[in-house]
């Protein structure tokens, strides 16, 4: 019986005991989970500071050359070879010839025609000399000057009405003006350059037989482009002539400074835009060159840009007071590609300046002090 309550007494201390330890154990372990911190986001922002912001209008288009002759020949005949070869990109200078077309033919007709009024002034000389003795002067001198290899000089002016009638009844006056006709006819032989340009297409070459009617090539000047942009017929009404445009090429490598130079006074009925034609100038633009035009329209008074990323669909913009995000209404009046300009926007309201991920009102953030970032740096 003894030998029982002993086992009972030890076994009930080993128990207590192992209660004991295993408490111990347990006490030991951490199982506890960390508070998670609270992360404050850092904004960027920006001190609303109301200006007069330029409204811009992109546009785009090639070059033509405002200066373009489309050549056609009046005539007929052989296209005959001259001091330079009739071919795409040949240079030529202001009233260098660009076609001579074999015009011997025709040029014999003009001197026979220019030989019949010859003839016909000299039948009429012992006439005058007679009968109009205070005439005959004047004509004797047109007629010492009259040369078959050069233009028929223009007939002397008749005073009276019985030159007029002399004259006129022995058929001088419509042989004259027929003549002159005939060499008008004969100037269409050769064409000439009406400026210093280069020649964009070439239609015929040397030996060709060219009809009448046919186009020959086209002849451009090079010194001053037109750049043709379609502009929306909002801002249309604010262009003028003479404004001046920043033009800048497809790699964005060259800037040029353009020019209103006309506006079309129809509104193309499909698009509702308005044609505007902006000259340029400089030595390496091209024809069909593209380049893209920035125009000032009008200027917005007491408004800010700001990029369109910080806009909201429902119009409204983050700002930051007392560390707390809030939103405000705003009134956006014109979008480009990147930016859009803001009214309604009070001075000194601190704005969000870069897109915040996640961002809701009521969110708690923290300025980005640029001058402790400079500080740290160094």
């Amino acid at each position: 019986m003894r030998k029982l309550i002993i086992s009972a007494v030890l076994g009930g201390l080993i128990i207590l005991a192992s209660l004991y330890f295993a408490g111990l154990i347990a006490g030991s372990k951490n199982n506890r989970r960390p508070k998670p911190q609270k992360v404050v986001k850092t904004v960027f922002v920006d001190t609303v500071n109301n200006s007069t912001i330029p409204i811009i209008v992109p546009a785009n288009g090639n070059l033509k050359a405002k200066r373009r002759v489309e050549l056609f020949s009046e005539v007929q005949g052989v296209f005959q070879s001259g001091s330079k070869l009739f071919r795409t990109g040949q240079e030529y200078s202001k009233g260098q010839t660009l076609i001579r077309i074999d015009a011997n033919e025709y040029y014999a007709s003009v001197q026979s025609a220019k030989s019949d009024l010859y003839n016909l002034l000299t039948s009429i000389m012992p006439d005058l000399r007679l009968d109009y003795p205070e005439i005959y002067p004047k004509w004797q001198e047109y007629l010492n000057n009259f040369d078959l290899d050069k233009g028929t000089p223009s007939l002397p002016k008749m005073t009276t009405e019985k030159e007029k009638f002399f004259i006129s009844g022995r058929g001088i006056i419509s042989n004259y003006y027929n003549l002159k006709n005939l060499e008008q006819r004969l100037s269409k032989y050769t064409i000439s350059a009406p400026f210093k340009g280069v020649l964009t297409d070439a239609l015929v070459t040397e030996g060709t037989l060219v009809r009448s009617g046919q186009k020959l090539g086209e002849y451009i000047n090079t010194g001053i482009y037109e750049l043709e942009v379609s502009v929306s017929k909002t801002y249309g009404d604010f262009l003028k002539v003479g404004k001046k445009v920043a033009l800048v090429n497809l790699d964005r490598t060259q800037n040029y400074d353009g020019e209103v130079a006309r506006i079309n006074g129809s509104v193309d009925q499909n698009s509702q835009t308005i044609t505007v034609f902006i000259e340029v100038s400089g030595e390496n633009l091209k024809e069909g060159q593209y380049l893209e035009a920035n125009l000032e329209a009008k200027e917005e008074s007491n408004a800010i840009e700001i990029d369109r990323s910080l806009l909201l669909e429902n119009n409204q913009i983050f700002v930051v007071r007392d560390s707390i995000l809030d939103l405000i209404d705003v009134n956006p009046i014109y979008f480009s590609d990147k930016k859009v300009v803001l009214k309604n926007v009070p001075d000194k309201e601190v704005i969000v300046s870069k897109a915040l991920t996640g961002a809701y009102a009521g969110m708690l953030v923290k300025v980005f002090n640029s001058n402790k970032s400079k500080k740290a740096k160094s």
